[in-house]
């Protein structure tokens, strides 16, 4: 695969590699397996790879390390890496998850993939592909979280009114959930947002709020 030849990343288990773009939908129709196991061993590597990174690095007390490392690790941001290495050609999904190839899927294909860098050749390898993707935007102090809630709480209460975020669903494995919510404004909903965590769900929902506001008349 193109992105993983530039960077000069030979796996040798191809079979490995194929199933971390299979999504659940593609193996329920053609029975076989999907990325989700690759994509669990992929988030703990990722983890670890970026907390090790911030521990050697910088002198950040541990609540900081987990605040910040929380915005390199998210959906947002796993979907930007992926989409920049232009790994979406590559997934495959059911028909009727054709249309619906969304940042939820692209993310965990990212740590799929690491996954399977992990397992084909070992941590220093999976290392030196994450210092190549991620780490030049830590150097450029990019947030991908962004502080929606605090954006949307202002602009609320410059009219004084309600704010509460309503969590409506939660769904999957322990480890991996789901967390779907929404943002109402005086009883009404403004906005809704999924994520990895309820707070992405909720920075998500805020900036979905902001962004309608923004499109249409003001909260």
């Amino acid at each position: 695969m193109d992105f993983l030849k530039k960077m000069n990343i030979q796996i040798t288990n191809q079979k490995l590699l194929e199933t971390a773009f299979i999504h659940s939908s593609y193996s329920n129709e053609h029975h076989c397996e999907n990325y989700e196991r690759l994509e669990f061993l992929g988030d703990a590597v990722l983890e670890l790879i970026i907390s090790e990174y911030f521990y050697k690095e910088t002198n950040y007390k541990e609540g900081d390390m987990s605040k910040i490392r929380a915005s390199f690790v998210c959906e947002r941001a796993l979907a930007t890496y992926a989409k920049e290495l232009d790994i979406i050609k590559y997934i495959k999904v059911g028909n009727g998850q054709q249309n619906n190839i969304n940042d939820t899927i692209i993310a965990d294909i990212f740590e799929a993939v690491l996954g399977v860098i992990y397992l084909d050749q070992g941590f220093d390898i999976a290392k030196k592909y994450i210092d190549q993707i991620i780490i030049p935007y830590i150097k450029e102090h990019k947030n991908f979280l962004g502080d929606y809630k605090s954006a949307l709480q202002e602009m609320v209460q410059t009219d004084k009114k309600s704010l509460e975020y309503i969590l409506v669903n939660e769904s999957g494995p322990a480890h991996d959930k789901r967390f779907e919510v929404e943002v109402k404004i005086d009883g009404m909903t403004y906005g809704s947002g999924i994520g990895k965590s309820k707070k992405e769900a909720e920075q998500n929902a805020a900036k979905n709020a902001i962004d309608k506001s923004a499109g249409e008349e003001r909260i």
